[in-house]
């Protein structure tokens, strides 16, 4: 059997090849090709339309119920409050994060942010009551440095800065809003199952008997164009107009 021979070197040889190693460790200490993130010390930095844990504001809640409505994964609940409003509740145990809810809230009440990593106890603590929606949670930060992918014609580098991510995303002025009242387009086939007045959030609907025929009427004025009516209308007579 033929031993394999170690190549012999010049001294010259082997200065080149120490050199080149060299060059790759201290070009990787500058510009690392790795892709890993040293999380929780560095935090990749998040676009500002990035779907994490999201938060409530009462006053611009309508009570449409359209969140409640629209979630596929069934996580929004709608609680009362001591005002007699109803203010939606999120269980994170089941939500997956779509913000349908927020692209659907026509007040605005829902807002994205960029947390992500919120830790809970047990499955019961995932469960986010209205009050504690208000608010972002508890954030303990160890993160130095910002790590950002930059990806040119060769490869993928991080790029590191000694930053901080804003975590609470700071929301552009809505544009100009285009408002909607409900209207009923078939007066004749309403069949007065007086739904649609029970679930009007903001008492826009009434109802009156003249003459033994009743009469259905809706306030644009007071109407705010939640369209909650218009789906729970069992003949769908209802729909929603610019105002």
């Amino acid at each position: 059997m033929k031993k394999v021979t170690v190549p012999e070197q010049s001294t010259v040889e082997k200065a080149v090849r120490h050199a080149a190693a060299i060059g790759v460790a201290v070009k990787e200490s500058v510009y690392p090709l790795t892709a890993t993130v040293q999380y929780p010390r560095q935090r990749k930095k998040m676009p500002d339309n990035f779907r994490g844990y999201i938060l409530f504001d009462p006053e611009k809640c309508i009570n449409c119920w359209e969140c409640a409505f629209i979630c596929p994964a069934n996580a929004i609940r709608m609680k009362e409050a001591p005002n007699k409003k109803y203010y939606p509740t999120i269980d994170y145990g089941r939500c997956i994060f779509c913000h349908f809810c927020i692209d659907s809230c026509s007040g605005g009440a829902l807002r994205a942010t960029k947390i992500h990593d919120v830790a809970y106890k047990d499955m019961d603590e995932m469960l986010t009551l209205t009050e504690e929606m208000i608010e972002p949670p508890e954030i303990i930060r160890e993160d130095k440095k910002l790590v950002e992918y930059q990806i040119d014609e060769k490869d993928l580098r991080l790029k590191k800065t000694r930053e901080e991510d804003n975590l609470i995303v700071e929301k552009a002025p809505p544009p100009v809003e285009i408002q909607m009242v409900s209207q009923c387009i078939d007066r004749a086939s309403c069949i007065g199952c007086h739904v649609c007045e029970h679930v009007c959030e903001s008492g826009a609907i009434s109802s009156s008997i003249a003459n033994g025929v009743m009469r259905m009427k809706i306030d644009t004025d007071t109407c705010t164009g939640c369209g909650l009516c218009v789906k729970e209308c069992s003949m769908q007579i209802l729909t929603l107009v610019r105002k």
